[in-house]
């Protein structure tokens, strides 16, 4: 893959899931596959508020981390990216401490021209690959703003975190870092990350998915695709949303009350659902619950394997992991009770095996690596940590894997 083919740097994970459809695989690099005779290995490192880790040049490992402690007391918090050994976790080079006002967690990419962006409360930072600052930009609304995307086309699209009012959409030139065109405003909140599939991008509304164009000098909005997901029903809004094998994946009942881990922290009476929309018409669609059981929660993607056409959900409030096969409607292919699933996920293409997490309060947080196509636990590595992670693992360069769990930041390897 050449630099800049499709907006950012070519390695293995330049971006939070991989890449701006979420797909969750490695790009070129080795799988994890773990064999029936071999273990995971632990190192593990205590953070500040991890948010995600990916990867630059071979053997650059990069970490994301937020400041969260003023917050509690309503004042401005801060973001951090360092360099860190790819074995032993140690900083090699630290940025300043980031500004970033109110608190969310933030997104990192390593950009086709080589350099990091964050995007972390209402600022995005321009640094170089030694963690040294080039430039910053406040964003537009005193309000956390949800990661970003990078288009095919290298514009970055970011958007604030908002619950009631239309969200709004900001475009950014990377190399000036500031806005190429008028904010858009969407038709309605949106709370959700974006994803985007070349310089098409989609939006997760608290009440329907729709995706916007590059024209070449705005986003427009497609009048004929839109997805209203919520009609008639007790749901809440989506989280992230995947674009693979001709569709797009995301699950609702996104309203929750996480504090420590998502267990029992579901809003809405109802289960939560898997849906999906075909990319070519928004009417040809598959909503099903994925648990069945009342206060359904989660606050992430699902995981698609287009190659073996399975769909991964997850109910966190009621601790379920189950799988689809995909082709003629959703047809259930296993179920797996009292796995405490919340974090994005990652698939190994190749072996067909998936990464996630099993949280339970008296033990902590565990690792754990299944067969996609049954179900089977194939592998645990326990990381401890008080509280059970919800953001971005990412794969290593050789055969292992980075979790972040909020309170520490860990690199699981095969063995």
């Amino acid at each position: 893959m050449a630099a800049g083919a499709h907006g950012y740097w070519p390695s293995p994970w330049p971006a939070e899931d991989g890449g701006p459809r979420r797909l969750a695989v490695p790009d070129g690099a080795p799988g994890f596959a773990v064999a029936p005779d071999q273990r995971l290995a632990v190192t593990a490192r205590s953070t500040l508020m991890s948010t995600m880790t990916m990867l630059g040049d071979p053997g650059e490992v990069y970490l994301l981390t937020h400041a969260a402690l003023r917050a509690q007391f309503g004042l401005p918090t801060t973001s951090r990216v360092e360099r860190i050994d790819p074995l032993t976790l140690k900083p090699l080079d630290r940025s300043p401490a980031l500004p970033g006002g109110p608190m969310w967690p933030g997104g990192m990419a390593v950009h086709a021209n080589g350099d990091l962006y964050v995007v972390y409360g209402r600022w995005a930072h321009r640094l170089d690959r030694r963690c040294r600052l080039k430039a910053s930009l406040c964003l537009p609304l005193d309000m956390p703003y949800n990661s970003f995307v990078v288009l095919a086309n290298g514009l970055i699209v970011t958007k604030n975190l908002s619950e009631t009012a239309p969200a709004r959409l900001t475009v950014i030139d990377p190399e000036t870092l500031t806005p190429v065109c008028a904010d858009i405003v969407c038709p309605e909140a949106s709370i959700a990350r974006l994803s985007a599939d070349g310089d098409t991008l989609y939006v997760v509304g608290v009440r329907s998915l729709f995706r916007y164009r590059w024209t070449g000098s705005t986003l427009a909005f497609d009048p004929d695709w839109r997805c209203d997901y919520t009609a008639g029903t007790a749901q809440t809004h989506g989280w992230d949303v995947v674009i693979a094998a001709g569709s797009a994946w995301f699950m609702d009942n996104g309203r929750h009350r996480y504090r420590t881990s998502m267990i029992g922290r579901g809003v809405a009476p109802t289960p939560n659902r898997l849906i999906r929309v075909a990319l070519a018409d928004a009417d040809d669609r598959d909503m099903v619950a994925v648990s069945g059981l009342p206060g359904g929660s989660i606050t992430n993607p699902p995981l698609v394997d287009p190659l073996r056409r399975i769909v991964v959900g997850y109910d966190s409030a009621n601790r379920v992991v189950a799988a689809w096969r995909f082709g003629a409607g959703l047809t259930p292919l296993w179920r797996k009770d009292g796995i405490g699933a919340a974090s994005h996920m990652l698939l190994d293409p190749t072996s067909g095996q998936i990464v996630t997490n099993d949280y339970t309060p008296h033990r902590g947080e565990a690792v754990v690596v299944l067969d996609i196509a049954t179900g089977a636990e194939l592998a645990r590595a326990q990381i401890g940590g008080l509280m059970q992670g919800v953001v971005f693992p990412s794969v290593g360069w050789d055969r292992d894997l980075y979790w972040c769990s909020m309170t520490k930041v860990a690199r699981i390897s095969v063995r």
